[in-house]
């Protein structure tokens, strides 16, 4: 390692081993930029192999949860014991100050959200009659503190997801005008995180193959010495840092196509006279076919937006992403014109019927809302003139997210209170399995999830089954 700067990856002429040992043994102050349901785990790994983390977040309150131990991120099995843990033992702190942190660090490591915008929806989603773009001032804004406090020799690691290009044409540029360092001074590298909520800490610590790419090639070699010492999976390097990126959003954009294709089936049910659920399990037995399961839509922050990383980057057409984004953004209409349909069967307009509807989460018993597929097809069901209530468990407990729906919101205790003419699954949440269904007057159910193993008194309609 170089003389003045013993702390440092990038640029260092001493043994790997050497290395190793000053990252593991707290000689490489770490800085983790994000400390949401993806940079919290992501700080309290690096915490727990180094021993020397600061998190930097711009919400007080969260940084006030970190510091006294306490988790902000619900349902993340074993992240408030490891979180605690590595606080007391004073291996992890929090700041709400980005240039402090970054002034102290040598590795910094970026997990902010990178959403869409002119043309996104009101919570970030897409919008299908615009032309949605990835929204990088998050990312922008932790360059510019990174680089007021940058170092020669440090190191920044991109995990977030961005477009390709982007440490290259990007962050590299405005870390070298913010600093003043020539570019070669210090290293960039994108180490995308590949991570679901409800495993995060063991997704983090190597669930899978790491793949990381530098801007240049010493920046790829430190990714490569870091996520080897920090993960316990297969550190996958690739070409550059653009790769690297690509390799994140393809991930993505596999899963939205793949689903897409999924809907599509799903839709030809009737037309099909079978259980198109049943065909896909049956082709899925086949090693070569994963299709996916169709569901009211598609939500987070990652499968509808990767798309349009994409689609913003390329000049070319991409009709197969395009029209994937059509069919997965349509489903919420689709899903509110079967409810219509299956009302209809049984005698009562969707015009003037109380529907309500299990979920607003996009996904089961994760506490995220962006881009989820309930704010559409609630909007859908408004429109069509019913009368739409809705319970959750986290958005109920949270008064300022419930009042972005157009719907009241109940806790779920509440729910069987209502005398509803419809009910609608969209996210079905463990505090749903202890629904008692009987206590409802006969309503028609619509399960877009295929969630009711067990059936329900009442006439329900299952997405790619039919009626059941």
């Amino acid at each position: 390692m170089t003389a003045d700067r013993p702390a440092a990856l990038y640029g260092s002429d001493a043994p790997e081993d050497v290395q190793r040992t000053a990252l593991t043994d707290g000689s490489v102050p770490v800085a983790v930029y994000g400390l949401g349901k993806l940079g919290l785990p992501v700080a309290t790994v690096y915490a727990e192999r180094t021993g020397n983390v600061v998190g930097v977040d711009v919400d007080p309150s969260v940084v006030s949860q970190v510091n006294g131990g306490d988790s902000p991120v619900a349902r993340e099995p074993g992240l408030d014991e490891a979180l605690a843990e590595q606080v007391a033992r004073g291996r992890l702190r929090a700041t709400t100050d980005a240039s402090e942190a970054a002034s102290a660090a040598a590795l910094h490591v970026v997990v902010v959200p990178t959403p869409l915008a002119d043309g996104g929806d009101s919570d970030g989603g897409p919008d299908s009659d615009t032309d949605p773009k990835p929204d990088l001032s998050h990312l922008d804004a932790v360059t510019e503190a990174i680089g007021d406090g940058l170092d020669p020799g440090d190191a920044v690691f991109v995990e977030c997801t961005v477009p390709p290009g982007t440490c290259a044409e990007r962050v590299r540029p405005r870390l070298a005008a913010e600093s003043g360092l020539n570019p070669t001074q210090f290293g960039v590298a994108a180490c995308p995180e590949r991570v679901s909520s409800g495993r995060a800490l063991d997704d983090v610590r190597g669930t899978h193959p790491r793949v990381v790419g530098g801007a240049d090639d010493e920046s790829t070699r430190v990714a490569r010495l870091v996520y080897d010492t920090l993960v316990d999976s297969e550190v996958h390097p690739v070409a550059d840092a653009a790769t690297a990126a690509a390799s994140k959003v393809f991930e993505g954009v596999y899963r939205d196509v793949n689903i897409a294709l999924a809907n599509e089936l799903a839709s030809q049910t009737a037309d099909l006279g079978i259980d198109v659920r049943e065909a896909i399990a049956a082709a899925n037995t086949q090693p070569y076919c994963d299709l996916h399961d169709p569901g009211p839509g598609v939500g987070g922050h990652c499968i509808p937006w990767y798309p349009h990383f994409l689609m913003d980057r390329v000049e070319g057409e991409t009709p197969l992403l395009s029209t994937a984004r059509a069919v997965n953004d349509g489903m919420p209409d689709y899903t509110a014109e079967r409810l219509r349909e299956a009302l209809a069967e049984e005698g009562v307009s969707l015009d003037g019927a109380e529907v309500l509807v299990l979920g607003l989460t996009y996904r089961a018993d994760v506490a995220e809302t962006r881009a989820t597929p309930a704010r559409p097809l609630v909007d859908a069901l408004n429109a069509a003139g019913a009368a739409v209530v809705a319970t959750d468990p986290f958005v109920a407990a949270d008064e300022r997210e419930a009042e972005t729906f157009a719907a009241p919101v109940v806790p779920p205790a509440d729910a069987t209170s209502r005398d509803p003419d419809a009910v609608v699954v969209v996210t079905p949440h463990r505090e749903f399995e202890s629904l008692d269904w009987s206590a409802f007057d006969d309503p028609v159910v619509f399960d877009g999830r295929d969630a009711l193993d067990d059936g329900t008194p009442h006439p329900t309609y299952t997405l790619g089954r039919g009626w059941e």
